[in-house]
């Protein structure tokens, strides 16, 4: 009997694995995940911006992870997203950038996009992913970015409600200028709660939905295979 594949998230926000897990089990039923939460590789590229010490602990991550029997990485913090590539070049594993769906789908959606974040570290990782995204699909966009203010201060002292109110807030917002709004960061997404499905006009694109099913399409043949045994 084949085993199933097994998936190493790495996180750089404590609360997100309790995020991913409902949505492995809903999208990606067929595979072994295991979560590796480091909130210091967000901290230090806050706080120094992008460093080649963060990739290379990043890719001792994925190396730890291929010696544990993984067969592929997901990288759920998009402030990392840049130094998940590069660790592509260094290992056989997948290693998947979580956001990497959502800016295909962003593009996919319209012209005018607009790029929420609630970190600066952030907007200029996803918006140079959705620019580099249009451009390999010859479409041209518009791309408007903006940090949440207060957003993160809110998360970091404990107030998620407050964070998730100051992110509904804005989207408000954006959302009469813009054919598609695109949440950067895994940990905004549940702050659509508070707005109603079709109360905008325009969709907001989040990246925890998206990037499991980059897991799904990895691996469903193994899937169908599990859910014929089950």
């Amino acid at each position: 009997m084949s085993r199933r594949p097994r998936v190493c998230l790495v996180h750089t926000v404590a609360s997100l694995p309790a995020v991913f897990t409902p949505l492995l089990a809903e999208l990606a039923p067929g595979v072994d995940p295991y979560h590796v939460v480091d909130e210091s590789l967000l901290a230090d590229t806050i706080a120094h911006g992008r460093l080649p010490r963060t990739t290379a602990r990043l890719a001792a991550y994925v190396t730890h992870a291929e010696a544990a029997g993984a067969d592929a990485v997901l990288v759920t913090c998009s402030s990392l997203g840049p130094a998940a590539e590069e660790v592509r070049a260094l290992t056989a594993l997948p290693v998947l950038r979580v956001d990497e769906p959502m800016a295909d789908a962003a593009v996919r959606t319209g012209s005018r996009v607009g790029v929420l974040a609630t970190l600066d570290s952030t907007l200029a990782p996803t918006a140079g992913l959705v620019t580099r995204k249009a451009a390999e699909a010859g479409t041209p966009v518009t791309l408007d970015t903006t940090v949440c203010p207060g957003a993160y201060a809110a998360r970091a002292a404990g107030d998620q409600d407050r964070h998730d109110a100051l992110i509904a807030e804005e989207v408000r917002r954006l959302a009469a200028d813009h054919d598609v709004l695109v949440l950067a960061q895994a940990s905004m997404a549940a702050a659509l709660t508070a707005l109603p499905d079709g109360a905008l006009g325009v969709p907001v694109l989040t990246s925890p939905r998206s990037g499991v099913a980059q897991l799904a399409s990895l691996y469903g043949e193994a899937q169908a295979q599990e859910s014929a045994r089950s």
